[in-house]
């Protein structure tokens, strides 16, 4: 027996005809009525009387539909008690200012739409910050680049990002490197590099890439504000390597910047999706880890988070 049965058959009683049940519910008359015949033979009862005025329910069909009526009441308030008790809470998320100029938008409008009573603590923060603040359970979930430090983390493998060589295209510091055009590792030993310090994941390993290319950077200068490193190199006092997430807050950045990727395998960022063991997370925080994991997919395969491809 199913509710829509019930429906139907309640409908039906309370119009006082099968025909003016069916246009009331939208059907076929023919359908209507083979679906009440489905519902008599799983009673092994006659539940409606037909007569030339429409039909009338039998006394079993009077008190089947006395009960249907109050299993119908039932079923009404049992789905407004389930969208009243709508997922609710706070979940705190850390994204690493590259992620947040891609993800951070999309992610707060997707969470709006489908959890509307879940309060968010959005922190945009250098992985490592966001590393120790994960481990210091003061956020729930954060997407990270090195996973080395995790203590009882759940990992989820999320995406890979080519790197690029971005300087200023009014002032560039390596103007023998042209817009868009891949280049090796070895054609940045001559140019003056704008990095994070040492703390940053990125940084760490740039460096390791560099000497297994037999090379030190040249270092221009260290800004751990990714703000004010794409100032700096939008006003010619450097180049930086970056993914192209780190542009993607410019809305002119066509015109300010020029970005060549470069071609070395092994010059790629991998990001992890990073959350507190599942047995440690609130429902919201649950729901938060699959629509953060569903944003970023859809990101990365309409081509709006630029240089990314999926791993997980």
């Amino acid at each position: 027996m199913e509710l829509r049965q019930l429906r139907y058959f309640v409908r039906i009683v309370e119009l006082g005809s099968m025909g003016r049940a069916a246009l009331d519910l939208d059907m076929v008359q023919s359908a209507l009525s083979q679906q009440v015949s489905r519902l008599e033979s799983e009673l092994c009862t006659r539940l409606l009387q037909r007569t030339p005025r429409g039909v009338t329910p039998t006394e079993a069909g009077q008190a089947f539909f006395h009960e249907a009526q109050l299993a119908l009441r039932h079923a009404d308030q049992a789905i407004h008690a389930a969208q009243q008790a709508r997922l609710s809470g706070t979940v705190s998320m850390g994204l690493a200012p590259t992620v947040a100029n891609v993800l951070g938008l999309p992610l707060l409008r997707a969470m709006r739409e489908r959890y509307p009573d879940v309060r968010l603590h959005m922190v945009s923060a250098l992985s490592g910050h966001l590393t120790s603040l994960l481990n210091a359970r003061q956020l729930d979930l954060a997407i990270l680049f090195d996973t080395q430090q995790a203590r009882r983390w759940s990992v989820m493998p999320l995406l890979e990002e080519r790197l690029f060589l971005i300087q200023s295209r009014l002032r560039p510091v390596a103007p023998q490197i042209e817009h868009a055009s891949p280049i090796r590792l070895e054609q940045l030993q001559p140019v003056p590099l704008i990095l994070p310090s040492g703390s940053h994941g990125l940084r760490s390993s740039l460096m390791a890439s560099f000497t297994s290319a037999g090379f030190q950077a040249r270092m221009a200068m260290e800004i751990d504000s990714l703000t004010l490193l794409m100032e700096a190199v939008d006003a010619g006092m450097g180049a930086t390597v970056q993914p192209w997430s780190a542009v993607a807050m410019y809305s002119d950045a066509a015109e300010r910047f020029q970005w060549s990727e470069i071609a070395d395998e092994q010059v790629r960022r991998n990001a992890a999706l990073c959350s507190l063991s599942d047995d440690e997370l609130s429902p919201a925080a649950l729901a938060a880890r699959v629509v953060m994991m569903d944003c970023s997919r859809q990101l990365v395969r309409s081509g709006d988070w630029g240089g990314a491809t999926l791993t997980g």
